[in-house]
């Protein structure tokens, strides 16, 4: 090994002890996704960053903001404000699974339940689905968890 093979062989192990790895949880991929911003948005106003940048393992059917446009006009616009962060809190939590489930854990009229507390029922003889929106883009892996794209919003039942 000549000296510039030896420098450069301390250079790269003194950057590797001094730079942190790069984390990729639930919010920064979300975060570095645009379809996203509408949830990053809704997730920072409910207070659920650190609960989703945790330890998890987290599964998260994320709704694109597609879906958020889908709702009735206003709709986002209310549940943002500060008086409506436990409706918010509680349909964001209806969307997370506690555990990593991937689509090849999922089986047909599979009940899943969320962290808001109610169930939501797996379908794929019609999709795959979760509730009634479809599961568009399955298994986004990250340092806590999993992503699965919908592209509905669901909500609990009150």
């Amino acid at each position: 090994m000549n000296i510039f093979t030896k420098t450069l062989a301390s250079a790269a192990i003194l950057a590797a002890a001094v730079m942190p790895a790069s984390a990729a949880d639930i919010v920064d991929t979300a975060a570095g996704n645009s379809d996203f911003s509408t949830l990053v948005a809704a997730v920072k106003a409910a207070g659920l960053v650190d609960t989703l940048k945790g330890e998890g393992p987290f599964t998260v059917f994320a709704p694109t903001n597609a879906a958020f446009e889908a709702l009735p006009a206003g709709t986002v616009e209310d549940l943002l404000k500060p008086e409506n962060k436990d409706k918010l809190t509680a349909i964001l939590t209806y969307h997370v699974v506690a555990g990593k489930v991937m689509s090849t854990d999922l089986t047909d009229d599979m009940m899943a339940k969320t962290v808001q507390g109610q169930e939501v029922k797996i379908d794929l003889d019609n999709g795959p689905m979760v509730q009634d929106a479809k599961i568009v883009t399955a298994d986004i892996e990250t340092d806590n968890g999993v992503i699965h794209v919908i592209d509905k919003v669901i909500l609990p039942k009150e």
